[in-house]
């Protein structure tokens, strides 16, 4: 690795670490890992105290407060969605200025006067920002899944289910994420690659769910086939294969769209016209 390489990877990892949006990012994930289960727990024990009110309008609730307050793959699950939600959300929102952002801003024109190569602008990013997602959603999966174990009756969820979950749940932020960086770095409008990229997220994986699609195979899919993962995790033996294609997809496209962010970046003349001096 070059120098100017190593230079450009600690100007990502400082950026981040300095303007405090990490640990805003991790606080997102880690903290609805912590309360997903506990609003469920919480949700089911209020419709068991409300049950003689239920009742009286001619409503059985009893199944659904089981259904709440029993399995730990509720809870995981649930902590799942909500990363893939809030959690992709928050981090593509905050990586704005890091996707594409610094183009337009006059206090970070990308010196390429002084010979900073594109490879050094484009590769550390790629590598950076999709790597903190997988490691917080890991570890996000993780901590939802000692929560459900503690306030939930039935530890229904592996170990290995939580860490292959983890592991779905994790690239598929980065497959986002990925999207995120070449669209913002391409076109210099993070905030439109934001919009695009998160209701593509939110959109997308219900869509496919209509229309039946499977979850395998299917990228765009990744957070619902993680959640299926928690759910069914007698099956991940028998669908082992089709869950590592998948994953193999998804790291495919994401280095394609890697390569195309570098052509783009290396064929366009950045623009650092305008009046943004902002950090």
């Amino acid at each position: 690795m070059s120098l100017q390489t190593r230079a450009c990877f600690k100007k990502e990892i400082l950026a981040f670490l300095r303007t405090k949006k990490f640990f805003i990012i991790l606080a997102v994930i880690l903290g609805w890992s912590i309360l997903g289960p506990l609003m469920i727990r919480g949700l089911g024990f209020l419709m068991d105290a409300m049950s003689p009110i239920y009742d009286d309008f001619g409503m059985d609730v009893s199944e659904m407060t089981a259904a709440l307050t029993s399995t730990v793959s509720i809870g995981v699950s649930s902590s799942i969605s909500d990363m893939s939600v809030t959690g992709l959300i928050v981090f593509l929102l905050l990586i704005n200025s890091f996707a594409g952002g610094e183009q337009k801003r006059r206090s970070t024109i990308i010196p390429q006067s002084s010979g900073l190569r594109t490879f050094s602008y484009i590769f550390p990013k790629f590598i950076v920002y999709p790597l903190v997602g997988f490691v917080l959603a890991i570890a996000g999966v993780f901590v939802s899944y000692l929560i459900s174990a503690l306030v939930f009756d039935v530890n229904d969820v592996s170990v290995t289910g939580v860490f292959l979950g983890g592991v779905i749940s994790g690239v598929c932020l980065m497959f986002y994420i990925c999207f995120h960086i070449t669209i913002g770095t391409a076109t210099g409008k993070a905030g439109m690659s934001a919009a695009i990229c998160i209701v593509s997220s939110m959109l997308l994986p219900q869509i496919f769910a209509i229309l039946g699609a499977e979850f395998i195979y299917n990228p765009f899919t990744l957070s619902l086939l993680a959640a299926h993962v928690i759910y069914d995790a007698p099956l991940i033996p028998f669908l082992a294969h089709e869950i590592a294609m998948t994953v193999l997809i998804a790291l495919a496209i994401m280095v394609v769209v890697y390569f195309v962010a570098l052509f783009v970046q290396n064929a366009k003349k950045i623009d650092n016209s305008g009046n943004e001096i902002r950090l």
